[in-house]
Order: structure tokens, then sequence, then C-alpha cells
């Protein structure tokens, strides 16, 4: 009984240290901070909602303002460059597009190639909850021959009973 005890104690003990070894151990995300000087803040403005739109092609789930991978710096470089030459945001992001593919947009353009990527998922939805009413549906039935089974068993069992009895 003791030694059980002691066992459950050190296995506490070894989860407990687990844990914080991985809470001390793990990354800290860190804001990235550009010097970027812009000449008004119709500029700024146009740089963050263009750098919020942008998906990091490294990270692939954050935009290049919350990414710190130097592809992310290198594109908030060229959306500040490109604002300062007078581009327009549609020309910065036809060029990042030209350049990364639709994949660096959060949300990508529909036609040919995204339909998969913009309609599968609801495809995937329908198709499971086709799969779904397919299995109830044949487990209704499936209950209701194993019910009739019992039923012509019933009978049969009645009919071997008076026979016997009678």
């Amino acid at each position: 009984m003791a030694l059980n005890k002691i066992k459950a104690l050190w296995l506490a003990l070894l989860v407990a240290l687990s844990l914080v070894t991985a809470f001390s151990y793990a990354p800290v995300a860190q804001a990235t901070i550009d010097a970027f000087e812009f000449k008004n803040d119709e500029l700024r403005t146009r740089y963050q909602d263009l750098a919020a739109v942008l998906r990091c092609p490294k990270c692939q789930n954050q935009n290049i303002i919350d990414s710190d991978a130097g592809i992310a710096a290198d594109l908030r470089q060229q959306v500040y460059r490109l604002l300062n030459e007078g581009y327009t945001d549609e020309e910065i992001l036809d060029f990042m597009v030209a350049r990364y593919g639709n994949f660096v947009l959060y949300e990508p353009p529909m036609n040919s190639l995204t339909y998969l990527l913009w309609f599968g998922p609801f495809a995937l939805l329908l198709l499971a909850g086709l799969v779904v009413f397919m299995l109830l549906r044949g487990n209704r039935k499936a209950a209701q021959d194993a019910q009739q089974i019992s039923e012509d068993d019933r009978e049969r069992l009645n009919k071997l009973l008076n026979k016997h009895s009678g």
C-alpha cells in the first residue's frame, strides 16, 4: 500500500517537472517592430491594412505584420516601398500575387483554381451529413429487420408451444 503511494508521488512529481520544463521553454511571441516613416497617416493606414491581408509564405498562419520570419520582413519592406512609389492597393496586391501566388492572400479570389478551396469544406460537410444519414437509416432498417425476425421467432415458438400443450 505504501509502495503505491510512493509511486503515485513520484509520478506526480515527474508530471509537475515536465509541465514546468515545457512552459519554461515555450517560445514567446514577439511583436514585430518596423521603423517605417510615413509621409502621412493615410499611407500608414494603407500599409497596415495591406500588411494585415497578406499571409506570410513561411509561417502560413500569420499575416506579415505578426510574423518574425525574414520573408515577412521583406514583404513588409516591399509594401512600404510600393506605397511610397505611388502604387494603389490593388496594384500592390497584384504584385504580391504575381510573385507569390494566391496563397499570399488570406482571402484568395474565387476562380477555377480556387473553387475547391472555397467550396471544399462545404462539400465535405455535405458528404459527412450524407454518410451519417445513410448510417442512421441503415441502423434503423437493421433494427426493424431484427424486430421482424424476433416476431417471426415468437410466432414459431407460440405454434410449437400450442402444438405440444394441446
